[in-house]
């Protein structure tokens, strides 16, 4: 179990604690032995390179796979030996066994061919279209689950990239872990038959949210 308790894995290094840490956080370059100083600690660095990559965003770039791991390893680099790798361990989350390790690779290739090829640059004319291109590149990232540690939050940050090409303001994910976790999650599983209209709802809502903060 992972040091917040969300997935059961198996596997080897990726799976090392911190000593002192009671299970709780995985080992990392800094020593860190509490879950609350390692959430903020991947917050703050968040934060950085979020602003970073805002600034550094080419609104006609199509995004690959390599893309995603430079930006993992941007991100947690300085905590953990493995950033910026997929990982190496299964994992699973309620139930959910994500993709196998040896088939990441593969998967991350084919993700980039049939749906970051197709899908970035966000330049889509339409809201709609500019949603469902959202909703099905997170919802194919997020199944696939290629990082040991912050899947999520780097799918979000690509969705926050792609939609400031399509002319969007940043994304408020605000409500997005605690609030509507059983919905996005089950939205997660729509995914699997390509149903991507309840993502869809979601990003809907994420979209509508951002756009009234904006304005405020």
């Amino acid at each position: 179990m992972n040091k917040e308790g969300r997935y059961s894995t198996s596997g080897l290094i990726e799976d090392q604690f911190e000593l002192g840490s009671d299970g709780q956080v995985l080992k990392n370059l800094l020593g860190i032995k509490t879950q609350a100083e390692m959430e903020r600690i991947e917050t703050e660095l968040l934060f950085e390179l979020t602003d970073q990559l805002l600034d550094e965003c080419d609104l006609n770039k199509m995004f690959t796979a390599e893309d995603l791991l430079q930006m993992h390893r941007r991100w947690l680099g300085s905590v953990y030996a493995w950033a910026g790798r997929y990982r190496q361990v299964m994992m699973s989350k309620g139930g959910f066994p994500f993709a196998a390790p040896a088939h990441i690779p593969k998967l991350m290739a084919d993700f980039e061919r049939d749906f970051l090829a197709k899908y970035t640059p966000c330049l889509s004319a339409s809201r709609p279209e500019v949603i469902s291109s959202l909703a099905i590149v997170h919802t194919e990232l997020i199944i696939i689950h290629p990082f040991r540690e912050g899947n999520g939050r780097i799918a979000r940050l690509l969705a926050t990239l792609m939609a400031l090409q399509a002319g969007l303001p940043p994304l408020d994910f605000s409500d997005f872990a605690k609030i509507r976790q059983e919905e996005y999650f089950a939205a997660v599983r729509k995914g699997l038959d390509r149903n991507y209209e309840p993502m869809e709802t979601i990003f809907r809502d994420i979209i509508n949210r951002s756009l009234r903060n904006h304005e405020e």
